[in-house]
Protein backbone atom coordinates (compact mmCIF):
# COMPACT_ATOMS: atom_id res chain seq x y z
CA UNK A 1 0.00 0.00 0.00
CA UNK A 2 2.64 2.45 1.33
CA UNK A 3 4.26 1.85 -2.46
CA UNK A 4 1.51 3.13 -4.44
CA UNK A 5 0.51 5.84 -2.37
CA UNK A 6 3.94 7.61 -2.45
CA UNK A 7 4.43 7.15 -6.06
CA UNK A 8 0.70 9.15 -6.22
CA UNK A 9 1.96 11.50 -3.79
CA UNK A 10 5.10 12.47 -5.77
CA UNK A 11 3.25 13.02 -8.84
CA UNK A 12 1.69 15.92 -7.22
CA UNK A 13 3.96 17.26 -4.68
CA UNK A 14 7.20 17.35 -6.17
CA UNK A 15 6.29 19.62 -9.39
CA UNK A 16 5.19 22.31 -6.61
CA UNK A 17 7.97 21.93 -4.83
CA UNK A 18 10.04 21.91 -8.22
CA UNK A 19 7.93 25.52 -9.04
CA UNK A 20 8.83 26.89 -5.58
CA UNK A 21 12.83 26.13 -6.47
CA UNK A 22 13.35 24.07 -3.54
CA UNK A 23 14.79 20.04 -4.36
CA UNK A 24 12.77 17.46 -2.88
CA UNK A 25 15.64 15.26 -1.36
CA UNK A 26 13.32 12.66 -0.33
CA UNK A 27 10.28 11.50 1.08
CA UNK A 28 8.21 8.55 3.19
CA UNK A 29 5.57 7.80 3.98
CA UNK A 30 4.75 5.60 7.06
CA UNK A 31 3.63 4.46 10.39
CA UNK A 32 4.89 5.64 13.79
CA UNK A 33 2.98 3.80 16.56
CA UNK A 34 -1.26 4.61 15.84
CA UNK A 35 -0.22 7.33 13.52
CA UNK A 36 0.65 7.73 9.86
CA UNK A 37 3.39 10.17 8.88
CA UNK A 38 4.10 11.61 5.19
CA UNK A 39 7.57 13.48 5.54
CA UNK A 40 9.16 15.32 2.79
CA UNK A 41 12.65 16.64 3.00
CA UNK A 42 13.64 19.66 0.69
CA UNK A 43 16.90 21.57 0.29
CA UNK A 44 18.01 24.89 -1.80
CA UNK A 45 21.42 26.34 -1.99
CA UNK A 46 21.99 27.77 1.78
CA UNK A 47 19.94 25.33 2.79
CA UNK A 48 16.36 25.71 4.28
CA UNK A 49 14.81 27.54 7.04
CA UNK A 50 11.62 26.74 8.64
CA UNK A 51 9.81 29.46 6.41
CA UNK A 52 10.79 27.38 3.79
CA UNK A 53 9.40 24.34 5.79
CA UNK A 54 6.46 26.14 6.23
CA UNK A 55 5.61 27.39 2.43
CA UNK A 56 6.30 23.82 1.22
CA UNK A 57 3.67 22.40 3.74
CA UNK A 58 1.44 24.80 3.05
CA UNK A 59 1.21 24.85 -0.75
CA UNK A 60 1.64 20.90 -0.77
CA UNK A 61 -1.23 20.50 1.78
CA UNK A 62 -3.23 22.23 -0.28
CA UNK A 63 -2.93 20.16 -3.03
CA UNK A 64 -2.76 17.08 -1.51
CA UNK A 65 -6.44 18.08 0.11
CA UNK A 66 -7.39 18.57 -3.72
CA UNK A 67 -6.25 15.27 -4.99
CA UNK A 68 -6.89 12.92 -1.86
CA UNK A 69 -4.39 10.46 -2.63
CA UNK A 70 -4.20 9.10 0.64
CA UNK A 71 -7.09 7.04 2.12
CA UNK A 72 -6.39 7.51 6.27
CA UNK A 73 -5.43 10.31 8.27
CA UNK A 74 -1.96 11.57 8.09
CA UNK A 75 0.59 14.20 9.96
CA UNK A 76 2.24 15.70 7.06
CA UNK A 77 5.89 17.33 8.04
CA UNK A 78 8.14 19.41 5.68
CA UNK A 79 11.95 19.32 6.46
CA UNK A 80 15.66 19.62 6.31
CA UNK A 81 17.49 16.41 5.10
CA UNK A 82 20.21 17.60 7.61
CA UNK A 83 23.77 18.01 7.48
CA UNK A 84 24.38 14.30 6.89
CA UNK A 85 21.83 14.33 4.38
CA UNK A 86 21.66 11.59 1.92
CA UNK A 87 22.89 12.14 -2.26
CA UNK A 88 20.62 10.06 -4.43
CA UNK A 89 20.42 11.62 -8.00
CA UNK A 90 22.71 12.79 -10.35
CA UNK A 91 21.68 16.64 -9.40
CA UNK A 92 22.13 16.07 -5.55
CA UNK A 93 25.95 14.91 -6.68
CA UNK A 94 26.73 17.42 -9.60
CA UNK A 95 24.98 20.31 -6.72
CA UNK A 96 27.81 19.20 -4.40
CA UNK A 97 30.63 18.84 -6.52
CA UNK A 98 33.83 19.79 -4.90
CA UNK A 99 32.53 18.45 -1.44
CA UNK A 100 33.49 15.33 0.62
CA UNK A 101 31.35 12.33 0.74
CA UNK A 102 31.34 8.96 1.97
CA UNK A 103 30.28 6.66 -0.32
CA UNK A 104 29.08 2.61 0.34
CA UNK A 105 28.58 0.28 -2.83
CA UNK A 106 26.78 -2.96 -2.81
CA UNK A 107 29.88 -4.64 -4.26
CA UNK A 108 33.52 -4.06 -4.46
CA UNK A 109 35.13 -1.28 -6.75
CA UNK A 110 38.39 -1.01 -6.92
CA UNK A 111 38.88 -3.75 -4.10
CA UNK A 112 36.81 -1.60 -1.94
CA UNK A 113 32.77 -0.86 -1.02
CA UNK A 114 33.79 2.36 1.76
CA UNK A 115 34.93 5.24 0.10
CA UNK A 116 35.72 8.93 1.57
CA UNK A 117 36.11 11.05 -1.28
CA UNK A 118 35.86 14.19 -3.10
CA UNK A 119 32.72 14.43 -5.72
CA UNK A 120 34.65 15.34 -9.30
CA UNK A 121 31.34 14.91 -10.92
CA UNK A 122 28.71 13.38 -12.42
CA UNK A 123 28.67 11.66 -16.08
CA UNK A 124 27.65 8.99 -18.19
CA UNK A 125 25.15 7.50 -15.15
CA UNK A 126 28.52 7.32 -12.73
CA UNK A 127 29.43 9.35 -9.90
CA UNK A 128 32.85 10.46 -10.64
CA UNK A 129 35.11 10.49 -7.66
CA UNK A 130 38.74 11.86 -6.21
CA UNK A 131 39.56 8.65 -3.74
CA UNK A 132 43.41 9.39 -2.56
CA UNK A 133 44.15 11.43 -5.83
CA UNK A 134 43.06 8.73 -8.19
CA UNK A 135 39.63 9.08 -10.15
CA UNK A 136 37.16 6.51 -9.87
CA UNK A 137 33.86 6.59 -11.37
CA UNK A 138 31.12 4.28 -9.43
CA UNK A 139 27.64 3.97 -11.38
CA UNK A 140 24.70 5.25 -9.37
CA UNK A 141 22.67 2.41 -9.43
CA UNK A 142 25.65 0.71 -7.23
CA UNK A 143 26.28 3.12 -4.50
CA UNK A 144 23.70 1.52 -1.63
CA UNK A 145 24.63 5.01 0.59
CA UNK A 146 26.35 8.02 -0.06
CA UNK A 147 26.20 11.12 1.96
CA UNK A 148 27.95 14.33 2.75
CA UNK A 149 31.03 14.06 5.14
CA UNK A 150 30.47 15.28 8.55
CA UNK A 151 33.39 16.68 10.50
CA UNK A 152 33.60 17.48 14.01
Amino acid sequence: MGHSITERVRKIAEPIIDQLNYDLVDMEYKKEGPNWYLRFFIDKPGGVTIQDCQIVSEKVGEELDKHDPIPNSYYLEVSSPGIDRPLKTEKDFKRHQGEEVEVKTYERINGRKKFKATIKGFQNGNVVLSVDGKTVEIPLEKIALAKLAVEF
